[in-house]
């Protein structure tokens, strides 16, 4: 784990968090991370190395061309990459959505580290990219990933079998105005 930050890319500061631009450096970081079994148990499979080096250079161009995308979680106390949270403009059951997801690294779970990023990414979608409507989706056993967005305010619109993950039950939480990305 790398213990420098190039503050020009942080993004949002919370009273334990930075979130910052991901860049190829948190490569072997993101992967530890996306690459475990646990922490990825609710994805159709743990990302490889060429999918994690995929991943951050989708959102390396989210942040040129949308000004946004998922952002590196890392620990103010000892600069630890952590996890990604962020929003990204994505198909949900077939309509255009401003997606709020998060991963925290297992080992960090039960801490409020996915609350306190998704809530502080939530306020950053609203009140500096104005967007109109957030949404987040996870399968609907994955209780965690629900609590959490029920705990930033976030309410279940709906149940749909997710084609992009295996066809399972999936949770749409929404807040904002709906129809509306």
């Amino acid at each position: 784990m790398g213990i420098f930050i190039n503050t020009d890319m942080i993004v949002i500061e919370t009273k334990r968090l930075l979130l910052r631009h991901l860049t190829l450096d948190d490569l072997n970081d993101l992967y530890r991370i996306l690459s475990d079994p646990i922490t990825m148990s609710f994805w159709p499979s743990p990302f490889s190395l060429e999918a994690t080096r995929d991943w951050i250079s989708r959102n390396i161009k989210r942040y040129q061309e949308d000004g946004f995308g998922r952002f590196a979680v890392v620990l103010r106390e000892n600069n630890a990459l952590i996890g990604d949270c962020g929003i990204i403009r994505a198909e949900v059951d077939g309509k255009p959505e401003n997606d709020l997801g998060y991963i925290i690294f297992h080992t960090y779970w039960n801490r409020g580290y996915a609350v306190e990023a998704a809530e502080a990414c939530k306020t950053y979608g609203f009140d500096a990219l104005n967007l109109n409507r957030i949404c987040a989706n996870m399968p609907v056993d994955h209780l965690a990933s629900r609590c959490v967005a029920e705990k930033i305010g976030m309410h279940l619109e709906k149940e749909f079998h997710n084609k992009r993950n295996r066809g399972v039950l999936t949770c749409l939480y929404s807040i904002g105005t709906p129809d509306t990305i």
